[in-house]
């Protein structure tokens, strides 16, 4: 490593080692909160499985990772990953590819049928989930495991929520989400599918339902009011996407203009792409920078030929000719500057985001709404009715498949301690290990093994998945870079380094502890220990 890089990570909290006739600090063993655990919206303890992962372990890395995660195979082809964006490797050559691995971990765990634990004593409670989507699924997974019984109602025929109509099979192959549903079933859940709520009080008295989660996603497409003297075919992107996937697909014409800048728009126009459509173009009243689709997704349209029109907003429909107006940034927001152009094309895919549809919970004594509809839910995720919880899509948050998952696990461990007359205590979040707290006397570069990607031409002739996996050595290789910022991983750093012998080594897994009557509180341990997990504190009688 070159002096420049030991510059940067040498610790700003040594300016005395303490040492001489009274020690003055003592080092100790501490975990301190990794920054891709601290990022991740499930709450996954990813530094955990990734070190069962290194040592080849698939099966306790897959089992540590459900305990927070029931979708592992799904998320690590859909999440948009922000615990990578969080990795302090990512500051150093490039983050560890966690959803690769967590991938892998899901496809070997399909593969060889691996099947979650269940430990608790059966509760005699019922809990009513409504909703098949990715919190209602993952709640689900977690009251089970917690000794509950669980029924599923889900309005539409399909389970999977928007990860099932909304994300198309380039992206996630049905077979994936239905396996890792069936091994959800497979646990006792029931889900009855086609059975729309509508009376919620009446069905949970009616199924004698102690507690109720509903977890409907956003399934109702928000409306324009665009002028039209003759409207030609005009689509809302989420019924679009629904008809293609049920294999109903609309008719386009040679040319399609797709409205929106987020996920979905992109994956509109990815999808009329290969339907076969000459020309997909998408309008978008913002710049790049300030578009709600991630980076990726803009990429990889663009790489499949779809065309972007940045900086335009649809002011007029007249068939197949739309008057838009080009805008401009100003502070952030898109202005309008009086310039016009026409754009010509045989169909309109609306993609402005969604709404929740939640309606049937107006009559329920107590709920309340936010402006947008959303429903209003304590930190305990209960609504204003005692018993009704709520999450996923139709509570105040981002929209994605990870936070409602979430979501689910975070609202089943407030129904359990509810159900039992108790409240669910989150343990406090702890320091986080930053890059500059790390000593990484160890460190070498080694970048990110890269996953496959299916060539252009084959890309847009199917709907085959476009991003490969990780062979197993390329999926070792990407856990072990992992740094393990803030847990030791027993690299006898400390052990080898003390002049006293006052470390004590315990045996694999047990890690170490100090004869702090040896001790002189120097400090060598803790600038040798490269992961953070030993800080000098004052002595007692210092404090």
């Amino acid at each position: 490593m070159n002096s420049s890089r030991q510059d940067m990570t040498r610790p700003p909290q040594l300016k005395e080692r303490g040492t001489g006739p009274v020690r003055s600090r003592r080092p100790v063993y501490k975990d301190i909160l990794p920054p891709c655990n601290n990022a991740c919206p499930a709450g996954e303890d990813i530094q955990g499985w990734l070190a069962l992962a290194q040592e080849g372990q698939y099966k306790k890395a897959w089992q540590h990772l459900i305990q927070n995660n029931p979708l592992p195979a799904t998320c690590g082809r859909i999440c948009y990953h922000p615990c990578e964006s969080g990795c302090n490797r990512g500051k150093l050559d490039s983050s560890v590819s966690i959803h690769a691995v967590e991938r892998f971990l899901g496809d070997l765990a399909r593969k060889e049928g691996w099947k979650p634990k269940i430990e608790a004593e059966k509760s005699g409670k019922r809990i009513l989930v409504i909703g098949a989507g990715p919190s209602g699924l993952s709640a689900a997974f977690h009251l089970t495991r917690l000794g509950h019984t669980v029924e599923i109602y889900e309005a539409g025929p399909l389970v999977g929520g928007m990860m099932h109509v909304g994300i198309p099979s380039y992206r996630l192959p049905r077979d994936v989400l239905e396996e890792e549903v069936k091994r959800i079933e497979d646990m006792g859940v029931q889900i009855k599918l086609n059975h729309k709520v509508e009376d919620l009080l009446a069905e949970r008295k009616a199924g004698k339902f102690d507690a109720v989660f509903v977890a409907v996603g956003a399934h109702l497409s928000k409306k324009v009011d665009i002028p039209a003297r003759d409207a030609g075919k005009i689509f809302d992107a989420i019924s679009f996407l629904k008809d293609v996937d049920s294999g109903n697909p609309p008719k386009l014409g040679r040319r399609v203009a797709i409205y929106g800048g987020g996920n979905t728009a992109m994956d509109a126009a990815r999808v009329a792409k290969r339907l076969g459509v000459d020309e997909a173009l998408i309008v978008y009243r913002r710049d790049r920078e300030h578009m709600p689709a991630h980076e990726f997704e803009a990429d990889e349209a663009i790489e499949e030929d779809v065309k972007i029109h940045w900086l335009r907003t649809i002011k007029e429909i007249d068939q197949s000719k739309m008057t838009v107006e080009v805008m401009k940034v100003v502070d952030g927001k898109p202005v309008p500057t009086g310039e016009f152009e026409t754009l010509e094309a045989d169909s309109l895919i609306l993609a402005l985001g969604q709404d929740t549809d939640t309606g049937f919970l107006k009559n329920v004594p107590g709920i309340e709404m936010e402006w947008d509809g959303v429903v209003k839910v304590g930190e305990d995720m209960m609504t204003g009715h005692e018993g009704v919880f709520a999450g996923g899509d139709m509570v105040p948050s981002e929209r994605t498949a990870t936070i409602a998952i979430g979501h689910g696990k975070k609202a089943a461990r407030h129904i359990d301690a509810w159900l039992a007359g108790k409240k669910y205590q989150k343990a406090p979040k702890g320091n986080i290990a930053t890059l500059d707290r790390l000593h990484l006397w160890y460190y070498k570069d080694a970048a990110h093994r890269p996953q496959q990607h299916l060539d252009i031409q084959n890309r847009i002739s199917g709907f085959d998945e476009v991003v490969g996996g990780l062979s197993e050595s390329d999926a070792l290789f990407e856990a072990k870079r992992c740094l393990s910022c803030g847990n030791c991983f027993e690299c006898d750093g400390c052990f080898g380094a003390c002049p006293e012998d006052a470390v004590i080594k315990l045996g694999k897994g047990k890690r170490y502890e100090y004869n702090y009557d040896l001790c002189t509180g120097c400090a060598i341990c803790f600038e040798q220990c490269p992961c953070h997990a030993i800080e000098m504190i004052p002595e007692p009688d210092k404090a």
